[in-house]
């Protein structure tokens, strides 16, 4: 039998989301704590792969149970023996069994990120850990129109990193769907700055592809570039053209979204 589970984590202590042999990541604890309460061994498969130091508020993986297994096996007793045993690190917020011909990466209609900025002069201790501060004065209108060009289905070689056995001349395309900027008012204390949170969502993503978005699109909050340049750097197919990624503590799986939505919650 096929379950489902909706997480969200604090990427920060993990080397990414998938098993690395000798590495601590977030599908080997989860595995770790499934096999302790289920009582037999698992693999996970998740909606979308996350690099070391992205977060999580709502990843969605499924395991197949045997079924002499699954049967007896009560949700909220499994949610609780997970998050006891992950706390504070990583939080199921939601377990189930899977509906019918469900499969948390091929089923998923879309991703959505969220990439968290602070834009001031000094940095906040408390966003330090969530945000990449930039220093330098950014114009948000011109960001927002240079991230429009993004909208819709293109190569996106220039913004990724190769995938295993493709050659430099294979097409990466993705169909990004939406992308938004906005100045989050009143996040920071005292109001020394801005926080900026970028938010786009597409069918799928490939490696480092968000990062290396935000980090060309900050190029052109400041100046350095304008819209037309990432026009020209997403036809050009190189991954030269881009700027460098930007950090990863400051990115967030924030949706998975499926043509039938899962329950947000257990039942009461």
């Amino acid at each position: 039998m096929r379950w489902v589970l909706r997480l969200a984590y604090d990427g920060a202590p993990f080397r990414g989301f998938a098993i690395q042999g000798g590495q601590v990541t977030v599908a080997g604890a989860l595995t770790d704590a499934l096999g302790r309460h289920l009582g037999v061994p698992v693999t996970l498969v998740c909606a979308g792969r996350t690099d070391a130091g992205v977060h999580a508020l709502d990843q969605v993986v499924h395991v197949d149970v045997p079924r002499s297994v699954a049967v007896a096996v009560d949700a909220a007793a499994l949610v609780r023996s997970c998050n006891r045993q992950l706390a504070p690190s990583i939080a199921v917020r939601w377990a189930g069994p899977a509906p019918q011909g469900f499969d948390a990466r091929r089923s998923a209609t879309s991703r959505r990120y969220r990439y968290l900025l602070v834009n001031a002069p000094v940095s906040d201790p408390l966003l330090a850990p969530r945000a990449w501060h930039v220093a330098d004065p950014l114009d948000l209108r011109t960001m927002a129109t240079a991230a429009d060009a993004l909208v819709g289905e293109h190569d996106f070689r220039s913004f990724c990193r190769r995938p295993p056995g493709t050659g430099p001349g294979d097409p990466i395309v993705r169909r990004v769907l939406a992308t938004a900027i906005a100045n989050v008012d009143g996040a920071l204390a005292p109001p020394v700055g801005t926080l900026v949170s970028f938010e786009i969502e597409a069918n799928a993503f490939c490696h480092q592809m968000v990062r290396s978005i935000v980090g060309t699109l900050v190029d052109v909050g400041r100046g350095r570039r304008r819209p037309a340049d990432v026009v020209a750097t997403l036809r050009a197919a190189d991954r030269s053209g881009a700027a460098q990624p930007a950090p990863p503590h400051g990115l967030v799986l924030v949706a998975v979204r499926y043509r039938d939505p899962l329950p947000e919650a257990l039942p009461a």
